[in-house]
């Protein structure tokens, strides 16, 4: 990198999402790489957002930072799941257009289509149907991000992109037991009932839904590609009203096929059973890919692979994760 390389803000730098944009900027040689922790800027309050960009002079915006969680966390929080996203997402970018900055690359989520979409999802299919009931009021902000960044793309010419990933796991996931997403959920829940020994695991749904996974590092690699297309390149491939770019794998798995796999990467000998009384959320999400490969990516980390990473991952920050690890 030259000596004129871009100062990037990374907003959500301990999350999933952010934590594997870091890795993945600084190995390709970027050294000004701006970051907060939540505790030094509250990105729900304006006034703080906005000390933050006179303060720093900001080239490029990965907006990671987002509220985010499983099944039950969106359906326990919804009021959270939807103002502090959308107040996350209206003060960067606003802030971001205020101080001038180059770019800013917004991550969205798959969620965002309809619950019935056709497969594979295609970017145009947004706002085509109802929305999946149980993460509603989090896929409202995230479909107003997009629209967002669309909006001060048309009417101040800023080049704010979007990308909407599949199902991410891997280093820096959410291990809660009540607040993370089916992969670490699942990769506690096998590791724990392996140390106890448990005869059985019961997982919720009836295994049957269809999902798509891509490793975080993958997603990371995809962030950076979108951003460091020339903006002609990305506008030749999007619309104005239509601009954000879906990143997966191109592939899905069922519910209960993945529990398997992850059994058996930890080690898990014991009985699955299905809990079909609980929600099974969407019944298949698999993203249309097509625009991303235009555009020279695909992703490079099969799932088997990428989940022996994950639970290293997990074994890694198993003290701080699991109160009893073997």
């Amino acid at each position: 990198m030259t000596m004129s390389q871009p100062r990037i803000y990374v907003a959500g730098h301990r999350g999933l999402v952010g934590s594997a944009i870091v890795r993945t900027l600084r190995a390709r040689g970027y050294q000004h790489i701006v970051t907060r922790d939540h505790d030094a800027l509250e990105l729900t309050e304006q006034a703080a957002v906005r000390r933050f960009f006179d303060e720093e002079r900001i080239d490029q915006v990965y907006l990671a930072a987002a509220k985010v969680g499983g099944i039950h966390a969106n359906n326990t929080y919804p009021a959270e799941f939807i103002y502090d996203n959308l107040m996350v997402q209206a003060n960067v970018a606003h802030e971001a257009w205020r101080h001038g900055v180059d770019k800013l690359l917004f991550l969205g989520s798959s969620c965002i289509y309809p619950r019935l979409a056709q497969q594979p999802i295609r970017e145009e299919y947004l706002m085509n149907g109802a929305l999946e009931p149980t993460n509603e009021p989090y896929a409202v902000a995230k479909i107003a991000g997009i629209k967002l960044c669309e909006s001060y793309n048309r009417q101040y010419h800023t080049d704010f992109r979007s990308v909407m990933p599949t199902n991410l796991y891997g280093p820096g996931d959410n291990y809660h037991p009540d607040n993370s997403h089916v992969i670490p959920a699942l990769v506690r829940r096998f590791h724990e009932a392996r140390c106890s020994g448990a005869a059985q695991v019961a997982i919720w749904g009836s295994g049957q839904p269809r999902r798509e996974f891509l490793y975080v590092d993958d997603m990371a690699q995809a962030s950076v590609h979108v951003m460091e297309l020339a903006r002609a390149d990305y506008a030749s491939h999007t619309e104005p009203m239509h601009s954000h770019i879906n990143v997966g794998s191109g592939t899905d798995i069922t519910i209960a096929e993945v529990a398997r796999l992850i059994a058996e990467v930890v080690g898990y000998q014991g009985a699955i059973t299905f809990d079909a009384s609980k929600p099974d959320g969407t019944p298949r999400k698999l993203l249309d890919v097509s625009r991303l490969t235009a555009l020279g990516w695909r992703a490079s980390t099969p799932l088997a692979v990428g989940l022996r990473y994950a639970y290293g991952a997990f074994l890694a920050s198993a003290p701080q994760t699991v109160e009893a690890a073997c």
